[in-house]
């Protein structure tokens, strides 16, 4: 129960009635106040505590001022007179105690409604305590409450694999025992430690590989539904228990959890690897084009010496024509034109453009066919292909025409076979498919099997066709919540969004119009924004004044300084660990542990900083005389997952939050900024890709940070992946208790679908956008035009389809609500919105509406400075931050030293956390020193805006330094003193 209430909280929680008045007569004057005291509050709090919390004297003072008496103060009460007084409070609000009938349903309702969608302590507590609440029951004992729970987990685990082993065919439970059985034998391929690797390198070898392991699970005889209802948490629970076995924990362990759980794994790791397989025949087919463009390019230029006055050698070899009809070419042309040489140039360079396009497809077919092809065969025979969209039926259709005769060795396709060809040979190359033999139309077999992987590489990037069995590349349509129908009044009154389209557009035409006249009327008197013609109409826009610099704050940063002059980094992690409960989070994937309380919370620590720094495990261990690698590595591998780092972040978020001085720091803000930071990889998996900016190959982290330097929400990704779809989840999944309202991004995290679904979603996109001088102002009806006569030259040709948003109104909402309820991937979802997916109708108005609301946005940055200063300033923060991150991730040169994608995603996470670490920290030391006034006072505005707590000139990352003299390596027989 809540021990200490607000002052503003006292009038509406603790004003006694006439009524409550009478509950007291007859008590002393102490009782009277504590009663109404724990009676109002359990009122509040909709439960009977089992002992009586202690309140804070000003409620105690509130309550005894309404009573007329001079006791805000009682002392302590006996136990026994407690237990009296909670019984009586119990039953004059009608609260029951627990019975043991109770608890035993209590336990139920954990099992089928609880535990199948979580199985975080917190979220197991907040409902249980929400039904015990609902349903006037007392809250149980910790002791009490930890039984519960514990017996429920029990129950929940024994039913859910029994359902599993039920469920399962004698097939699959045979196969498993023969796979045990000869595991580690010479002839065998595929074993647990196989199918728990990722992919390597973009190439064939890796795309066998994963084609050997997604046939070694199908043999298994595995069924398609698993479980019903169990959420993906759950799941990802049990798939991380299994993953973190050995083979021999597999073997000892009863038939009934063995089975269950190598299903439970092998179902995961399917579509995980048909997933990594789709991605490797799409990166392949990218592969093949691009590396064929390059090696065609590279040989041109070789060949290729530009010859420079071809007027005056064609002049000059027509004037010597003319004037020896009957001369040898080689005695009168080659000398005039300057050898035969220079004439061999001329034909190459002109001939060079046709040859192009032909020596870059020649080149295609040649490593196609040569060496890319082996793959082919595998994975038609692992993989279907669908597509819900009848324009791409034909696509499927060759599919099944290439599966049907991929082992042929025929040159061409059988004549009696319906081949397509709209919609799967681009107009360019018919002519290289198709050929002429005999008056007959002949499909060259190789060159049609290259067209149709190139098309089907366009249409799984946008997932206009889908895989069965997988789970990124799955059927769309199980990406949208399956009751919208049904609850689509709720989800939009979630969503603040009218049901009618008609009020929904009436409304943004209104804001529209508003937004382009005022931004009209501003332009004659903003001196920092000026229009121009030229170049079809040029926005220039004055560059920002630089911000008056902070007067004082170097002075209480030298006092921090000095206060503590090195701090080292672990010291920090462990402070914060002390004064949080982060341990909590991280709980044992294995079925029970052995370690005190006392040794893992150690062990956690000393992890997390090697992982955080990328110093490594074994480094940490070797520092610490009580600790060696295998206890930091059995940490590593039972209990730091990515969804325990989620957890403790957003835990160490939310406290940083509770204990910001507002002071100091102003109020809560409800603003954040993100953006990408790259950082060097292994390259032998499919996270890391070449960067074209950084000329290096590496991945990004995508991180959120708010206006004071905290981050609510990291994800690792490639580099070519979509800014957009990362800040879009950022937002959505931060799992903090901040607000984001506004969010701050660079050029690259915005679009115009950014900005449709920014506003569906109900917060605001807030761009700082590089090429502003090129962006045009869209208008609700072409008739406003005559009245925009100052925003002329960057007003777009043609207005915005009204219609186009009115008929899919609905199905945005229905993306829009897919995307906040988390049921699918975000990347996923926005897969369909890309410009190589132009013809989705809800893609087209999904840019209608992003245009009017990026055209008020416009309106509105280019008409105030200030706004202009606020992104900037936004953007500001986010650049320290990634500063910061190459002062903590400082081992290994910085860089993802594994091909291990787990691995590097607990990696960031940790740089995450223990960055943030340094945050709350600092925010406690600031807050130190500014609680004394001599430091407080010396604060001005610009020292307020300007103060971050992420700062580290005060800490050292790397540990201490001790040198003992007599210590020695030994090498050889002896070791020599200096002479």
């Amino acid at each position: 129960m809540k021990h200490n209430w607000l002052d503003a909280e006292l009038k509406k929680v603790f004003t006694v009635t006439p009524e409550e008045r009478v509950l007291v007569r007859g008590k002393s004057k102490p009782y009277q106040v504590l009663f109404l005291a724990l009676y109002k509050a359990c009122q509040q709090e909709k439960t009977v505590p089992n002992t009586i919390p202690r309140f804070s004297s000003n409620v105690t003072t509130f309550i005894s001022d309404q009573l007329g008496l001079d006791y805000p103060v009682f002392q302590d009460i006996p136990k026994r007179s407690q237990r009296h007084l909670l019984q009586e409070i119990r039953k004059k609000l009608s609260f029951r105690k627990l019975s043991l009938q109770e608890k035993e349903t209590l336990t139920r309702f954990l099992v089928k409604e609880i535990l199948v969608e979580d199985h975080h302590p917190d979220f197991i507590r907040e409902h249980l305590h929400n039904h015990l609440k609902n349903n006037r029951l007392s809250f149980p004992s910790e002791e009490e409450e930890n039984e519960i729970i514990r017996s429920a987990h029990y129950i929940f685990e024994r039913n859910f694999f029994g359902s599993i082993f039920q469920k399962l065919p004698e097939k699959f439970k045979s196969s498993i025992d023969k796979w045990l059985e000869l595991h580690g034998s010479p002839d065998f391929k595929v074993g647990l430690t196989e199918l728990k690797r990722s992919p390597g390198s973009i190439g064939v070898k890796s795309a066998l590989e994963e084609a050997q392991k997604l046939k070694t699970i199908q043999g298994f005889h595995l069924p398609q539904k698993l479980t019903d209802q169990i959420s993906a948490k759950v799941l990802r629970k049990y798939y991380q228990r299994a993953i973190s076995q050995s083979i021999w924990e597999f073997k000892r362990q009863p038939e009934e959890i063995r089975y269950a759980l190598l299903a439970l794994f092998l179902d995961a790791r399917r579509k995980i690897i048909t997933d990594d397989l789709i991605e490797l025949l799409i990166q392949i087919t990218h592969k093949i084009k691009i590396n064929s463009e390059k090696k065609v390019e590279k040989t041109l230029v070789k060949e290729i010496r530009k010859v420079y006055g071809k007027e005056k050698i064609l002049f000059d070899m027509a004037t010597t024509a003319v004037e020896n009809p009957e001369g040898i070419i080689e005695e009168t042309l080659y000398p005039i034109v300057g050898g035969k040489e220079r004439l061999q140039d001329l034909v190459k360079e002109l001939s060079s453009q046709k040859e192009y396009n032909e020596r870059v497809y020649s080149t295609i077919r040649r490593s196609y066919s040569s060496h890319y092809r082996q793959i082919i065969p595998d994975i038609l025979d692992l993989i279907d292909f669908k597509s819900n969209n009848t324009d791409y039926q034909p696509l499927v259709q060759a599919i099944q025409i290439i599966k049907k005769h991929i082992r042929s060795k025929m040159h061409y396709l059988p004549q009696e076979e319906d081949i397509p060809i709209e919609g799967v040979i681009p107009t360019q190359l018919k002519d290289i498919v198709i050929e002429d033999k005999n008056d007959e139309l002949c499909f060259n077999r190789i060159n049609y099997e290259i067209c149709v992987f190139q098309s089907l590489r366009d249409r799984l990037r946008c997932k206009e066709v889908w895989v069965p069995g997988a789970d990124r590349y799955r059927n769309p349509e199980e990406d949208l919540p399956l009751d919208f129908e049904e609850k689509r009044d709720v989800y939009y009154e979630e969503l603040n969004l009218p049901l009618s389209s008609e009020m929904f557009v009436n409304h943004l035409k209104g804001k529209l119009r508003k937004s382009l006249i005022s931004f009209n009327k501003n332009i004659p008197r903003n001196s920092k924004v000026k229009i121009y013609r030229k170049n079809n109409g040029w926005i220039s826009v004055s560059p920002l004044t630089a911000q008056p610099d902070p007067p004082n704050l170097h002075l209480i940063k030298d006092e921090l300084f000095k206060k503590w002059s090195m701090v080292n980094l672990l010291d920090v992690i462990k402070e914060t660990f002390l004064r949080i409960p982060l341990t909590k989070h991280f709980k044992s994937v294995a079925s029970r542990e052995m370690l005190t309380e006392e040794q893992i919370h150690k062990r956690i620590i000393l992890a997390l900083y090697g992982l955080g720094t990328n110093t490594g495990l074994k480094r940490v261990a070797v520092g610490n005389k009580d600790e060696n690698y295998r206890n930091l590595l059995h940490i590593y591998q039972n209990y730091i997952t990515k969804d325990s780092l989620k957890s403790a972040i957003s835990e160490l978020v939310n406290a940083l939050f509770k204990a910001r001085d507002p002071t100091v720091w102003g109020n809560a803000t409800t603003a954040c900024a993100s953006d990408s930071k790259h950082f060097g990889a292994w390259d032998q998996n499919l996270m890391t890709e070449w960067h074209n900016r950084y000329h290096g190959r590496g991945v990004m982290i995508y991180w959120h940070v708010e206006e004071k330097s905290v981050c609510i929400h990291s994800q690792l990704k490639r580099c070519s992946s979509s800014e957009v779809s990362a800040m879009i989840e950022g937002v959505l999944r931060h799992c903090t208790e901040m607000e984001v309202e506004k969010n701050y991004v660079d050029t690259h995290g915005q679009s115009v679908v950014a900005f449709a679904f920014c506003y569906l979603l109900g917060f605001e996109l807030f761009p700082r956008i590089k090429n502003i001088h090129s962006q045009k102002l869209r208008l609700p009806d072409m008739d406003l035009a005559s009245e925009l006569k100052n925003l002329e030259s960057i007003l777009a040709k043609r207005s915005i389809n009204w219609d186009l948003i009115r008929q899919q109104y609905d199905q945005m909402v229905k993306y829009a609500t897919a995307l906040k309820l988390g049921t699918a991937d975000t990347e996923a979802i926005l897969k369909r919105f890309t410009k190589q997916n132009v013809k989705h109708p809800t893609y087209l108005a999904l840019c209608e509406l992003g245009k009017v609301i990026k055209t008020i946005f416009l309106c509105k940055y280019l008409s105030d400075e200030n706004m202009r200063i606020e992104a900037n300033s936004g953007l500001n923060v986010i650049e320290n931050w990634n500063g910061a991150n190459d002062f903590i991730l400082f081992g290994k040169g910085r860089e993802f030293a594994s091909n291990n994608l787990e691995h590097q995603e607990i990696t960031s996470l940790s740089l995450h956390l223990i960055q943030n670490c340094l945050v709350y920290i600092n925010t406690l030391m600031f807050q130190d020193i500014l609680s004394r006034k001599k430091w407080l006072n010396l604060m001005t505005p610009e020292d307020f805006r300007a103060i971050t707590p992420l700062i580290y000139e005060h800490v050292t990352p790397y540990g201490s330094f001790n040198l003992n003299m007599k210590n020695r390596i030994h090498i050889g027989e002896g070791s020599h003193g200096i002479a």
